[in-house]
């Protein structure tokens, strides 16, 4: 069986979107953008302001944020699942996707994008959200995504 590879990410800036092209380039993948229902504001954005959409969300482990649209990853075997690092985690929509399909036996590698933060937390936390996933060990990549994920999924 082929190994269809699909490469979802979120993105609030454009690092993250910048990292996911690399990447679906460098290893003949599809691409999917994860939007949310509503999009965020640079208010939304403003890690600074206690109130601000994504500091409440970040502290809200239940919180999903409606998606845009759906994505299909039934036709997929390796999904890669990218976003930037917020408070330590990944941003709530990417909990969203991960429970809007069936990611059952499909094999996740996770990315992120940061300018400080680690993926583990996010890695720990996302493997609770859907367990049924094959996870595979993910990786900070603000710099040399293809290359890495070529090595990856070989």
């Amino acid at each position: 069986m082929d190994n269809k590879i699909l490469v979802t990410y979120f993105s609030a800036s454009g690092v993250t979107a910048r990292a996911a092209k690399e990447i679906a380039s460098s290893v003949g993948a599809d691409i999917a953008e994860i939007k949310p229902a509503v999009p965020y504001t640079s208010a939304d954005l403003n890690w600074m302001d206690k109130k601000s959409r994504t500091t409440l969300e970040s502290k809200d482990m239940n919180c999903r944020p409606e998606m845009a649209a759906d994505i299909d990853v039934a036709p997929y075997d390796t999904v890669f699942v990218g976003f930037p690092v917020w408070w330590y985690r990944e941003p709530a929509i990417i909990d969203t996707f991960l429970e809007s399909g069936n990611f059952s036996g499909k094999k996740i590698i996770p990315f992120a994008t940061s300018g400080g933060s680690g993926i583990e937390g996010s890695e720990r936390h996302m493997k609770e959200v859907c367990p049924t996933a094959v996870w595979v060990k993910g990786k900070l990549v603000n710099r040399g995504a293809g290359a890495w994920a070529k090595e990856i999924i070989k």
